[in-house]
């Protein structure tokens, strides 16, 4: 087992043209600890830990690594001084084994591989590690926490003594999340590692960190203590406020009569993995139904079917008593509305401006709703213009390309755009993913306050807490069929993950 590392950033400033990303940023990570880094989206997180990787060069500051001034100038720096990141997102190979992308990591593999010589000295290896993983198991078949642990395995198998752990619960069920996080403090405390933790999850954060360094618009904004910050604290240093906005009030109870039903809904199979097979999911108006799993699962192929990228092979979709198939002319009709997965990519053109943006919905359509021959650019401009004020959008102009805005305002911009009007179903997929604390809030409460109008709500997330603090009823997918169902009041996170993971 290799020995942690203590790591310093002094005086770290980072500019990109007249842009300054980190302005005299100072953090320090005690050697065998687990440290958290805090901030909104655009804070500065990623630009610190990229310089001390070395994917960029500070203008200014130095890094101290096990107390001594090192030159990190190209990843091959931090990697030489035992510096390692795992990524939010897995980068294991899935068709090979756990064996094969470990001996595949290192900077020198020979043109042929001895594997019974490889094989032996992973076994060695693995057997001074504090949790397991089948070396000769494919990737590609393990639970997500089974990979987030081989990601881990990886870095100590490279000799890392400091790591660097993005989101690293973002795709984890609650019960994967705190193994991990348990075995990472384990490792830390133990003396083999020192852990970087980048997440949003604060309760993660009072549970698993020693300390914290909390970064706001590329300056410090605080430090202190795990045990010491409360979350208002840690909320109120990465906002600049008191507190987060307030969430909406549920109000209401939902309706009898169906908004949506879906019966006997089958896809075909994509990649090795298995199609929809949903016997039943309704959701009524003024209810909000949450869909939780395990991401590859089913739920993207259930938000491409509601939203018209993907043809079933059997079964029917009723909304509001009508046979539904998605094409744009019925979803005017029953006032349907999809807010996907990753809006930039899926639900707008990026190319084109944030006033064409907001009115592709609307374009060929009059105040009234019926057709329109030609475009009216001032009713469009103006249309525009009262869904940027009414959302805080900010931009520098509505006529620039949408593609330059933030996360958070492209959001704004598609949530503007879908709830303009009469909406009698919104199906929503991981709306607050990669938003910043203050973007969250406010999504959400655009959410809730569209099912207090009324609407039917179907909420699909890889974010248990969001489910959980906005779902009337919550139903968890495995395998493309829906194996449990609970109402959202009370739930058992505990059952809801086990279900998560096909192990109930």
């Amino acid at each position: 087992m290799t020995a942690a590392l203590a790591v310093e950033a002094l005086g770290i400033t980072k500019r990109f043209g007249a842009f300054t990303a980190l302005h005299d940023v100072s953090v320090k990570v005690k050697a065998a600890s687990v440290h958290a880094l805090l901030g909104e989206n655009g804070a500065g997180k990623s630009t610190l830990v990229k310089c001390l990787l070395g994917y960029y060069r500070a203008d200014e500051g130095q890094f101290l690594v096990g107390g001594k001034e090192e030159t990190i100038a190209r990843p091959a720096d931090a990697d030489r001084l035992g510096l390692g990141m795992v990524y939010q997102h897995f980068t294991l190979v899935p068709s090979m084994t756990v064996a094969e992308n470990l001996v595949m990591s290192r900077a020198s593999v020979p043109a042929v591989i001895d594997w019974r010589r490889e094989n032996s000295e992973l076994e060695a290896f693995m057997a001074q590690m504090p949790f397991k993983v089948k070396l000769h198991a494919e990737v590609g078949s393990l639970a997500a926490g089974e990979r987030q642990k081989t990601e881990i395995l990886k870095q100590l198998y490279l000799q890392r003594r400091f790591l660097v752990l993005d989101e690293p619960t973002s795709v984890l069920t609650p019960q994967e999340a705190d193994e991990m996080l348990s075995l990472v403090r384990d490792l830390a405390h133990g003396g083999s590692i020192s852990v970087l933790i980048i997440t949003h999850k604060l309760k993660e954060v009072a549970r698993f960190a020693d300390e914290v360094t909390v970064l706001r618009r590329g300056r410090m904004a605080g430090s202190g203590t795990a045990r010491g910050l409360t979350p208002s604290d840690m909320t109120a240093m990465m906002i600049g406020e008191p507190q987060a906005p307030a969430s909406v009030e549920r109000r209401g109870t939902a309706a009898i009569d169906e908004r949506l039903l879906v019966q006997n809904l089958r896809t075909q199979g994509d990649a090795g993995r298995p199609g929809l097979d949903i016997a039943k999911l309704a959701v009524h108006p003024r209810e909000i139904v949450g869909i939780a799993g395990v991401s590859g699962n089913g739920q993207k192929e259930l938000a491409e079917v509601l939203g018209g990228q993907r043809v079933p092979v059997s079964g029917e979709i009723i909304v509001a008593g009508e046979g539904y198939t998605a094409t744009r002319e019925e979803a005017q009709a029953l006032h349907v509305r999809v807010l996907p997965e990753e809006p930039l990519r899926n639900g707008c053109v990026p190319r084109m401006s944030v006033s064409d943006n907001l009115n592709l919905r609307s374009f060929d359509r009059a105040e009234g709703g019926s057709k329109r021959a030609w475009l009216a650019g001032s009713t469009m401009a103006e249309r525009a213009k009262r869904m940027i004020a009414a959302y805080g959008v900010r931009a520098p102009s509505r006529e620039v390309p949408i593609g330059v805005l933030s996360g958070g305002n492209v959001q704004r911009c598609v949530l503007a755009r879908e709830l303009d009007g009469e909406v009698q179903l919104l199906i929503v997929a991981n709306p607050c993913f990669g938003l910043d604390v203050k973007a969250v809030a406010e999504v959400r409460a655009r959410i809730m306050a569209a099912r207090n109008n009324g609407t039917a709500v179907l909420l699909i997330s890889e974010d248990l807490d969001e489910i959980l603090e906005l779902s009337d009823r919550i139903v968890v997918m495995h395998e493309g069929k829906i194996v449990h169902e609970t109402p959202g009041a009370g739930a058992d996170t505990q059952a809801i993950g086990a279900h998560m993971l096909g192990s109930h």
